[in-house]
């Protein structure tokens, strides 16, 4: 005896829901700290809201969605309405190629040349000659041995609360640093001091290719 199926309008709803469901997309890791507060800095598509440092403009572009750092020194500086930060909590992608160097600025100001006087740096460098590697709170606590390699995914994080700056790679914690009230600045040449500023990410020199993508913010303030 052959088994007549004749469907519902019960069915029809339960099928419809199936593929609906089906076709929703997975939330991604940015989406869930977009809920937390974090707001993205870089639309994947154009620089909109940054602005790069007259000094070697081309060293710096948009490419498959990444920022991409490739030249002689130059600086890419966030000008969006977000800015200035104080107390945030930063969180960006970064690839390094063999033997490049780059860096994370922040508390720090636009400038059309030059190293950033202003502010910290959070240093990027896995391989390059450099001693002061990935993660380093540059010239203030330096890592010498980062776990991360060229060629590879790693997150890196840049916490400010007050005078405690901590930075984070991949989760761990490298640098962990309170600058302590009334510091110095480090020379006439730079300030290397917390107070508040922007972001800059760094093209070093012309053997440096570096990559980021969902850079994002928090402001803790």
């Amino acid at each position: 005896m052959k088994f007549l199926f004749r469907p519902t309008a019960f069915t029809f709803a339960w099928l419809w829901l199936g593929v609906a469901g089906s076709s929703l997309p997975t939330r991604a890791a940015d989406e869930q700290a977009d809920d937390a507060g974090f707001v993205s800095l870089f639309d994947g598509k154009s620089l909109e809201g940054w602005k790069k440092s007259e000094e070697n403009p081309d060293s710096l572009r948009v490419e498959d969605g990444m920022i991409v750092i490739d030249g002689p020194r130059a600086h890419l500086f966030y000008v969006g309405d977000l800015a200035p930060f104080k107390n945030f909590h930063f969180i960006t992608d970064v690839k390094t190629t063999p033997g490049s160097n780059s860096g994370l600025y922040f508390h720090t100001r636009y400038q059309p040349s030059g190293w950033p006087k202003f502010g910290h740096e959070c240093q990027v460098n896995v391989t390059h000659g450099d001693p002061k590697r990935t993660s380093s709170l540059y010239n203030i606590v330096n890592i010498a041995k980062p776990p991360v390699k060229d060629n590879e995914w790693y997150r890196q994080e840049i916490i400010v609360e007050g005078h405690r700056v901590r930075l984070v790679l991949n989760g761990e914690t490298m640098v962990d640093y309170t600058e302590p009230e009334n510091k110095p600045a480090e020379s006439n040449e730079f300030e290397r001091r917390l107070g508040e500023g922007t972001f800059a990410i760094q093209a070093h020199d012309p053997d440096s290719k570096v990559y980021f993508r969902n850079l994002r913010v928090k402001k803790l303030d």
